[in-house]
């Protein structure tokens, strides 16, 4: 493999087909650039027993890692595996349910090769409808969280707004300061600068975590020149136990960051 200039991270749980749509849709689009796919499987070992046949597939496509820590260690612990072995001058931080219909790391990559004081990069995410998503956010608030789950009649809704950046011109640049990891490309030498993920979040506002700490030595912004779909599926929304998580990541939030 020719020295890559940018590492991918995807975290794969149970979710193979995504997974190989993923990449699919990189390996298409991303011709120009070299590149290596860390997919980081965090199915346990049952599991990835019943999918040798799968598992193989990807194994076999151009350019994929495939590490199996044989156990859920958690969103950022999984992306701080595949750091360690990021060889590329940049880091993509990818979901499974993000699917390129464009050469949006090239864009992203001269962007930032030109850009020197700006260490990351969300790009224009959409759904399947071409609508963008709301997932560039002001740093998040205890109040924030009650209206993001508890919003009669709307009542909240400019607050809603507020936070998720709605007045913003999405035709320009602008700085992040939340960036919803499910498509972001950092510097590697910023990621290893951070050590990567607080890894004691399992899931959950590590990538608010993330962010917050990228803006205090550089900058997050949004790049509106190239964009993906994201097939988002707001799971903790409707899992009682990933709505457990998810409460659980926001005290440890609080915690280190304190209420304001």
């Amino acid at each position: 493999m020719t020295n890559p200039v940018l590492s991918i991270c995807i975290v794969a749980y149970k979710n193979y087909d995504k997974v190989k749509d993923a990449i699919d849709s990189i390996n298409y689009y991303c011709q120009k650039i070299p590149k290596q796919i860390i997919v980081v499987d965090n199915s346990d070992d049952n599991f990835i027993q019943d999918s040798k046949q799968q598992i193989q597939s990807l194994k076999e496509i151009k350019d994929v890692v495939l590490i199996t820590p044989s156990r859920n260690v958690g969103f950022g612990k999984a992306n701080n595996i595949a750091l360690r072995e990021a060889k590329g001058k940049y880091f993509g931080i990818i979901n499974p349910d993000i699917l390129l219909i464009e050469d949006s790391f090239s864009k992203i990559i001269e962007f930032l090769d030109s850009h020197k004081n700006i260490g990351a990069v969300i790009p224009k995410l959409i759904d399947k409808q071409g609508k963008i998503l709301p997932v560039y956010r002001r740093n998040i608030t205890l109040y924030d969280i009650f209206v993001r789950y508890v919003n009669p009649f709307h009542l909240f809704d400019k607050r809603r707004e507020y936070h998720t950046m709605q007045e913003k011109d999405y035709s320009k640049v602008f700085e992040v300061p939340f960036g919803q990891g499910s498509f972001l490309v950092v510097r590697t030498s910023i990621m290893k600068q951070l050590n990567g993920f607080d890894d004691r979040f399992f899931m959950y506002l590590e990538d608010a975590d993330l962010c917050k700490r990228i803006n205090q030595i550089s900058s997050l912004v949004y790049l509106p020149t190239t964009q993906v779909i994201h097939l988002w599926a707001k799971s903790s929304h409707t899992n009682k136990k990933l709505l457990f998580i998810h409460l659980n990541s926001m005290v440890k939030y609080f915690m280190k960051w304190g209420l304001k």
